[in-house]
């Protein structure tokens, strides 16, 4: 419930009191050692605290009359007293923390409770002179041993519960963890295969998959041909054809195909570990919403000490005999069934559960707040190149601006240029010369400009390539012929790249990106969710407009650079509108950390994906309806909880107060005990609830 609370080892938090949990889980992990001390201790104290309960209930009927009224007393005392100073340990010492740490909260209710029938009691007992004789009841001092060992015992059967609902909230981690295989078949340099563990396997080993078992790490095919299952970590049903030269992500499933692979990413850098780390990040993160409870939880545990001093008094001095009586046992049932636990996993439940079933989905949320915020958002800013397309463009054709230049040396000069360029459209043109045998040439000098181009110095020849604005800045002529064959090429939907040699245009190429094949539903699907979608790219209006035309999109902006699109994101801020930002690129980063909600594609940049709240691991724009059904359900599941939280307390203080015993309606010490441990389970079997959330195919 406190994440901001790190130690290296096991203990508890002094601001909850409840026990810390491993920040990242492991496969390894045995049972919650927490959950197995309860139970023995439960399971130890109940016998007592029945045998406790049963001489209390049956002091009054002739079964017991041959016993000594000291004597039975004396007898409750034996028995109540390792359950309470035994049993209860625990929650004492939380009860000790919150008070030496002035953070009030479910422990200290409870404690006082227990402590106040145990401590009345035991005194009763053994010094009962003390009491004056508005304090006695058929002769004798009452005394509640019963009252504080059912307590106990009801105590450990609710944190049993709830501790056995919290590990389940865990599965969707370690489903993930389970994922990935143990050992992995290398194939050595002399051409020797054999299987080694995971740990051992390091980057450019080449690894064997066979067909029906798992990649085990990142990296890019070799040899063969298959196709892969990798819906247990993307979302996507289809399996997807893997051939040369394609990446694979590390436990996927292998189709009936065989291939050889290059080992990329392994250990914490793979896509696996990664992702397992957002979940857990996310899983420990704290709503907005959550600050609300926080502050409600810390001042109603005061107001509740202070109703139960009231209760007391007011039974003790103004109620009918025996009052001191109904003024403990309605003040303790008064602390006991006002214990906030449930207020405190209202939200922390619901979105441990949120951000494992969204992870299965596909969709990595970053934390708590991006879970609340995103359901809110109207308006969704799109990168082009990558989000809408496919982000891997292929070389289409290359117009030289003077007939006496040679074509394939200019392309060649480009690819040498644009080989220090991580853009999707000059990798393209890297792929076409090496694909044609052509040798890449040395750069001296070389400074890419992110958004515009790069720049560097092939010989004595000083290249600069780019779109139209870099030209312009660095005054380079642009002939009208050219420019209208670009402008062609661009209508078509084709990115242009100008190329210019000692200050002179020499050629125009362009590059085409296909569409993705699920763009224009998601679009759809998403307009149709009430978002107003809003192209900001890189690339020349006409070639933007394309795209934008055949998907549908409402509005469009082009030849934007970096500080441009975050520029337009702070622009319809202003305009009073919520805004997501969805993109992959180095170049999309400041826009993502302008948004309300940065959104970055899972094939991307790792710098944009630091910049986002929100991974699409597959780079699928339908998992952004997804997230959005799952943010509402997350925040409906929250407001549900916190206000059965609320709702709860406010009707049982009162009862527990004792307005209704007038009409002979009374709630003792272990029924508030009862409920009280109900209401945590019934909070946590709420949230629970969103695993089987229901999320949208498109």
């Amino acid at each position: 419930m406190d994440p901001e609370i790190v130690q290296d080892g096991p203990g508890t938090c002094p601001i909850c009191g409840m026990a810390l949990e491993p920040m990242m889980p492991t496969l390894d992990d045995g049972e919650n050692p927490e959950l197995t001390d309860f139970r023995r201790r439960f399971w130890w104290s109940l016998p007592l605290s029945l045998a406790t309960m049963a001489l209390a209930m049956l002091a009054m009927t002739p079964l017991l009359h041959g016993l000594a009224p000291a004597l039975r007393v004396g007898i409750e005392a034996l028995l109540a007293s390792p359950v309470v100073l035994w049993a209860g340990w625990p929650f004492l010492q939380r009860w000790a923390q919150s008070i030496r740490n002035r953070s009030p909260n479910m422990w200290t209710l409870i404690g006082t409770g227990v402590i106040a029938a145990y401590g009345y009691s035991l005194v009763a007992t053994v010094a009962p002179g003390l009491f004056p004789a508005s304090f006695h009841q058929h002769g004798q001092v009452g005394v509640y041993f019963e009252a504080a060992a059912m307590i106990i015992s009801l105590t450990l059967l609710g944190q049993l519960m709830e501790l056995h609902a919290r590990a389940r909230t865990s599965g969707a981690l370690k489903a993930l963890l389970g994922l990935a295989p143990k050992t992995a078949r290398r194939i050595d340099a002399d051409g020797s295969e054999h299987d080694v563990m995971l740990q051992r396997i390091a980057s450019g080993d080449h690894l064997r998959v066979r067909p029906g078992e798992k990649v085990p790490v990142d990296g890019t095919v070799l040899e063969g041909r298959s196709h892969l299952d990798e819906s247990m970590l993307t979302g996507e049903p289809l399996p997807v054809a893997k051939t040369p030269g394609d990446a694979v992500i590390g436990a996927t499933m292998n189709g009936s195909g065989s291939l050889v692979i290059v080992a990329g990413r392994v250990g914490e850098d793979g896509v696996l570990a990664q992702i397992v780390q957002l979940v857990a990040q996310a899983q420990r993160s704290r709503a907005p919403m959550q600050r609300m409870a926080d502050r409600a939880a810390y001042w109603f545990v005061l107001a509740v000490l202070g109703v139960a001093v009231l209760t007391l008094l007011g039974w003790g001095l103004f109620g009918p005999a025996p009052s001191w009586t109904h003024g403990v046992l309605n003040a303790v049932a008064v602390l006991i069934i006002a214990c906030p636990c449930a207020l405190g996993l209202a939200t922390p439940m619901s979105i441990m559960v949120a951000t494992g079933r969204a992870a299965q989905h596909g969709v990595l949320f970053r934390d708590a707040q991006a879970i609340e915020t995103l359901r809110g958002i109207d308006t969704l800013v799109l990168d082009k190149t990558g989000t809408l397309t496919e982000g891997r463009p292929v070389f289409g054709q290359l117009a030289a601006a003077d007939e006496s230049l040679d074509a394939t040396q200019l392309l060649q000069l480009a690819a040498s240029v644009d080989q220090g360029s991580e853009h999707p459209l000059a990798m393209a043109i890297v792929a076409e010369a090496r694909a044609r045998g052509l040798a890449l040439l040395p750069v001296e000098d070389f400074d890419s400009m992110t958004g515009r181009g790069a720049r560097g110095r092939v010989g004595e020849r000083t290249l600069l390539i780019g779109n139209r604005a870099l030209m312009e800045e660095n005054n380079v002529m642009l002939p009208a012929g050219v420019l209208q064959r670009a402008d062609a090429l661009r209508a078509d939907g084709a990115s242009v790249i100008l190329l210019a040699l000692d200050g002179t245009l020499a050629a125009a190429l362009s590059v085409v990106d296909p569409i993705k094949p699920t763009s224009a539903e998601a679009i759809r699907a998403l307009r149709a969710d009430g978002l107003r979608i809003v192209m900001a790219s890189g690339d020349a209006e006409r070639t933007a407009r394309a795209v934008a035309t055949r998907l549908g999109v409402d509005e469009v902006h082009a030849d934007m650079r970096p500080e441009a699109k975050s520029t337009l994101v702070s622009r319809l801020q202003q305009q009073g509108r919520r805004v997501a930002m969805a993109g992959d690129g180095i170049n999309d980063a400041p826009a993502l950390a302008t948004a309300d909600i940065g959104i970055a594609m899972g094939h991307g940049t790792d710098v944009a994906m630091s910049s986002a709240q929100v991974t699409l691991v597959k780079g699928d724009l339908r998992g952004i309806l997804r997230a959005r059904q799952l943010s509402r359900a997350t925040v409906r599941n929250m407001k549900q909880n916190l206000g059965f939280a609320f709702a709860y307390n406010g009707l049982g203080i009162p009862v527990a107060a004792g307005v209704l015993m007038p009409w002979g309606i009374s709630l003792s010490p272990m029924l508030a005990a009862v409920a009280m441990s109900l209401s945590s389970v019934s909070v946590i079997s709420n949230a629970l609830r969103l695993r089987s959330q229901r999320l949208p195919d498109v």
